[in-house]
């Protein structure tokens, strides 16, 4: 039977974390993220895990995806200072195909910046924060209920596409308190094995499916990982043509999963002339802003990413030929996804950057200014 219990969004992301498995924990403490931390060195020793406090972002990020290395499920919990540190490693991670979750409960910046304010102005960087052409998976809850349930998503889809994961929260979603329903029964994926003896194993293979198997270290298949760009075998390499085909499976082995992956949330689009794009806490103030626009005859939608990266475009170009007014706050940054794909002129903005919630008020007063210029 499932159950109900009040919780902070940081909480359940612990406990959905816990609930997908996790039995290893690096961080270290940042503000407005701690709470993960603080309840994971409390939970995770009870359960035969591991909880280490390191001495920066920088090892806690190596220490995760040495721990995924073998065979346990992987958690870091940071902020904005914490999240640019582990920007090397996060490549690393992704260069060498190591299932892990980072969580980036964002404030507000620039450097140091507002560290109890809320901000989204982390957006881009969880897509290019790391140097050179790379894939990744960034999913932003809106509600408590998903801090849960996304951070189980997270798990699953790091697992099966052996790839980071980024949960990409905000100051006001990691503290808010909302009740959450815990299922009694949850879909749970575990990392691919492989089928074969360790002398038949080709560690990187570019098979049908582009994800290769994954062996654990100790299990008794000897791989070579590393950072360099490298072969089906793990080696190092300059070859061209080698070099080219990792590039490749490296960059589109996402592609034939981007149904399952790319998340999202429609609200009253059909008959919609102007599109409100919102995702994280502001999507609760455009959800509010679209249900008394509709109250007072406005034809206004909601459109959610709820996977940020990789952007759901297919989804959103199903409402084309409308207006779109981005809400976001930072000075415009995911806008710049919505402008590529229907031109800057059908594309509105509303940013705000002082640390303070982007009100229903606030959006309703946007919806009408675009409507009347319509």
């Amino acid at each position: 039977m499932s159950k109900a219990r009040l919780m902070q969004g940081n909480e359940a992301v612990a406990e959905g974390a816990l609930a997908a498995g996790v039995l290893f924990y690096a961080g270290y403490p940042i503000t407005p993220s701690t709470e993960i931390a603080e309840i994971m060195a409390e939970r995770l020793p009870l359960i035969g895990g591991t909880f280490i406090q390191m001495e920066d972002e920088i090892g806690s990020m190596a220490a995760i995806i040495g721990a995924s290395l073998t065979g346990l499920k992987t958690l870091t919990a940071t902020s904005g200072p914490g999240f640019s540190l582990k920007q090397e490693n996060l490549g690393y991670a992704i260069a060498t195909e190591v299932p892990c979750v980072v969580v980036n409960v964002q404030r507000g910046g620039t450097s140091t910046g507002l560290p109890t304010s809320p901000a989204q102005a982390d957006v881009m960087q969880a897509r290019w924060g790391t140097h050179g052409d790379h894939p990744i998976i960034a999913l932003t809850p809106s509600s408590v209920q998903e801090c849960y349930e996304l951070a189980v998503t997270a798990f699953n889809f790091a697992e099966e596409f052996r790839i980071p994961v980024i949960l990409l929260m905000d100051e006001v979603i990691g503290h808010l308190r909302e009740k959450v329903i815990l299922p009694q029964e949850l879909t749970i994926v575990d990392r691919k094995r492989p089928a074969v003896p360790p002398s038949e194993c080709i560690p990187y293979e570019n098979n049908a499916s582009m994800i290769p198997a994954m062996a654990n270290f100790g299990d008794g298949y000897r791989y070579h990982v590393t950072g360099l760009t490298h072969n089906e075998k793990g080696l190092p390499i300059g070859n061209p043509e080698v070099t080219k085909k990792f590039m490749e499976r490296l960059n589109q082995k996402l592609n034939p999963y981007l149904e399952r992956i790319q998340l999202v949330e429609e609200v009253q689009l059909d008959d919609a002339e102007l599109i409100v794009v919102a995702y994280g806490c502001t999507a609760r103030s455009a959800l509010e802003a679209v249900r008394i626009a509709r109250s007072l005859g406005l034809k206004v939608g909601l459109f959610r990413p709820i996977t940020i990266w990789p952007f759901p475009q297919k989804q959103l170009e199903t409402y084309s030929n409308r207006k779109y007014l981005v809400v976001e706050m930072n000075c415009g940054q995911l806008v710049g996804e919505i402008e590529r794909i229907f031109g800057y002129k059908a594309v509105e903005r509303l940013n705000r950057i002082d640390g303070e919630l982007i009100t229903p008020q606030e959006v309703l007063g946007r919806i009408r200014e675009v409507l009347q210029n319509v």
